[in-house]
């Protein structure tokens, strides 16, 4: 049956004869789908580079736009997504947002198939990506609702350490669909050598680059099915006591996805240059960021009726400090993990796959470096690293405390952060930045662990915090917030670049995890806090 009408988790007899196999049924439908939905809204850093390698008319800046494009129309999409199950169901919300996936992994296969596609054409299939980042709110929240508090940490870093784990699956999967002609279509011909999982490809070699939208069709179309069919709406009081029927529940999604797109494609416009179609103000991206997201919040609650006394409902978590604490505490873990994520290949490939050399007394960073690592072959890594790990830190975190794990993370992150900005600047400045790969890259890998391993520390200190009725929304709205890393990181990162100052960023990532440990000591780790070691 579709509609649960009876849900306790909490009662250990319902949850051993009957709510365990539906819970993990619901999980491992969730899961693929999440992924796809991660791949498809992170695939820009992969395209970008081979963009880069098959000589498209786009400069580096310009190709930066999209990923921080996609990263921020996903961000913003994950706030009214943190309110669907409660309006439209777990069931009724998964299917439609994974179906949605479609329309840019089609339009992305159509568009890459002509070097000559204005830009404006990616920008605009980066923006209907971010659909597969706003999926994330709405996916954890439902998971929440399925599994008993002992549990959370375990159920919520399964869902999204392993739906995590669609931004490695996408980064091996990617360049090994563009070899071969899978879904048929023209070919284009590397001008720079470009890499797989398991080895370099070299210069004048044919490329598919357009599978790269294409490949998502084999498994978004079965997921389709598999949540029409096999998952499942909570219709108890604490849950979605008022679904609709499926037509008015997706008409309610679109609605309010709608009101993020446009939050978000003013935002963007305001950011943007106009070279790149934006309207060159050159309004800081500080601010915003604090403009689209308190846009976004006050439209959605002007929608009428019985939504907007489920919102006023569900906006009382804006009422407890803590929600604003964790927002912090998991923009420093999910923030950090999905902006670096989407950085990392282009971030890789223009490091160290140019020379850095002094031209008549001028720095130049255009040369190519024949002897520099292959972004495709290494990039993967981080993400794998740091998806893998994070059911690890939501175990550990149930058994010793969320707190205690997220106060450790963050100080690895401090030094793994400054580690990685020293040798960004000795790469940036060298004729030879290869040399000072292997220690960039350990020490890159060192940090996504961490934010790995803190995010799922995160999941378990939300669920001791708050109660239930308010813990699954929390989850949305942090992860919203958060996840407007996938948007400010590579903006950050390539505003630096182009100032030959790499590093900066990095230092001053390092400074707001100093700030993110004291917070934590503070909330969650004195003697006499409110919530000592959750």
């Amino acid at each position: 049956m579709a509609d649960l009408q009876k849900w306790d988790p909490e009662d250990e007899k319902f949850w051993e004869s009957e709510g365990k196999k539906i819970a993990n049924r619901n999980l491992w439908i969730s899961i693929p789908s999440l992924l796809c939905g991660f791949a498809v809204w992170l695939y820009w850093g992969v395209i970008t580079v081979q963009m880069l390698n098959l000589g498209f008319p786009f400069e580096k800046p310009e190709l930066f736009t999209l990923m921080a494009i996609s990263g921020l129309t996903g961000a913003t999409l994950r706030i009214p997504s943190s309110f669907f199950i409660r309006l439209c169901g777990g069931r009724n919300t998964l299917f439609y947002t994974t179906a949605l996936l479609i329309i840019p992994a089609v339009g992305t296969g159509i568009a890459l198939q002509n070097p000559d596609t204005p830009l404006w054409v990616f920008q605009l299939l980066a923006f209907l990506s971010g659909i597969g980042g706003g999926n994330f709110a709405s996916s954890m929240s439902n998971i929440s609702f399925f599994f008993p508090k002992k549990q959370q940490g375990y159920a919520l870093g399964m869902n999204a350490g392993l739906g995590n784990f669609g931004v490695t699956s996408m980064q091996i999967l990617v360049p090994l669909f563009m070899t071969f002609a899978a879904f048929g279509g023209d070919p284009m011909t590397l001008l720079n050598s470009s890499g797989t999982l398991i080895g370099k490809i070299p210069a004048g070699t044919d490329t598919w680059i357009q599978n790269a939208g294409f490949v998502w069709l084999i498994f978004l179309v079965p997921l389709a099915f598999a949540g029409w069919f096999g998952l499942n709406n909570i219709r108890t009081p604490e849950v979605s006591p008022n679904i609709s029927n499926p037509l008015q529940s997706w008409l309610l999604i679109t609605v309010m996805l709608l009101i993020g797109f446009a939050t978000a494609g003013v935002g963007l416009w305001l950011l943007l240059p106009e070279a790149a179609n934006g309207s060159g103000f050159g309004v800081p991206k500080e601010i915003v960021l604090v403009l689209v997201i308190v846009a976004t919040v006050f439209l959605l609650k002007q929608l009428p009726g019985a939504i907007k006394n489920s919102l006023e409902r569900q906006y009382k978590i804006f009422d407890n400090k803590h929600t604003w604490v964790m927002s912090i505490i998991y923009t420093m873990t999910f923030g950090s993990f999905i902006g670096f994520a989407a950085s990392f290949p282009l971030s890789i490939k223009v490091i160290f796959g140019y020379q850095h050399l002094m031209v008549d007394g001028v720095m130049t960073h255009d040369t190519i470096n024949p002897n520099g690592p292959s972004a495709l072959m290494y990039a993967w890594m981080g993400p794998f690293i740091g998806a893998l790990i994070r059911p690890v830190g939501g175990w550990i975190s149930d058994k010793v405390g969320g707190a205690l794990v997220t106060q450790i993370c963050a100080v690895v992150m401090v030094g793994s952060a400054l580690g990685v900005a020293y040798y960004m600047q000795a790469a940036y400045q060298s004729a030879t930045p290869e040399q000072f790969f292997v220690e960039f890259f350990v020490l890159f890998l060192l940090l996504f662990a961490a934010t790995g391993i803190g995010n799922g520390s995160t999941f378990r200190t939300i669920a001791m915090v708050f109660p239930k009725e308010q813990a699954g929304p929390v989850l949305g709205w942090t992860s919203a917030v958060a996840a407007y890393g996938a948007f400010y990181i590579p903006k950050v990162l390539g505003e630096q670049i182009k100032a030959t100052t790499p590093e900066i960023a990095l230092v001053g990532f390092a400074v707001f995890y100093m700030v993110c440990l004291l917070i934590n000591w503070w909330f969650y780790l004195r003697k006499n806090g409110e919530f000592y070691n959750p």
